[in-house]
């Protein structure tokens, strides 16, 4: 499962950090949960949860298109916790060349898919994100 969790920890970084969706999909399982609080806002739904690749796929372009360059430095130590089958990293809010949108990825791996994957975001973040995803 370690191998799995550190291909995963590494290739997911990589593909979002480049905008590589349809690479980036391919790490989730077929009926994989997403879960994050910009799916209500970039998705217009009521809650935060995507069933599916179909659906986190579209999530993924979207997000992409309105990601804010300026405060995803993609800074990360190469800290990350596997326990059992979940993988857990963060993007801290303090990196060596300023602050950037502090986020925690924690994961639950199967069959050497992603099957759920939930974002917390930090205080930073928050706002910085909400103000970012509602523009068009």
């Amino acid at each position: 499962m370690k191998n799995i969790a550190e291909k995963i920890y590494k290739e997911w970084h990589e593909f979002a950090k480049t905008r590589q969706t349809e690479n980036l999909i391919e790490l989730y399982a077929h009926n994989a949960i997403f879960e994050s609080p910009l799916v209500p806002i970039i998705m217009k739904k009521n809650n935060g949860i995507l069933n599916g690749r179909d659906e986190i796929l579209e999530f993924l372009i979207e997000g992409t298109k309105r990601r804010p360059n300026e405060l995803v430095k993609w800074y990360r130590t190469d800290n990350y916790l596997v326990n059992g089958n979940t993988l857990v990293w963060e993007y801290p809010r303090e990196t060596p060349t300023g602050n950037q949108i502090d986020i925690l990825e924690l994961m639950d791996i199967e069959n050497d898919k992603i099957q759920h994957h939930r974002i917390y975001w930090g205080w930073f973040g928050t706002q910085m994100l909400i103000k970012s995803a509602t523009k068009k």
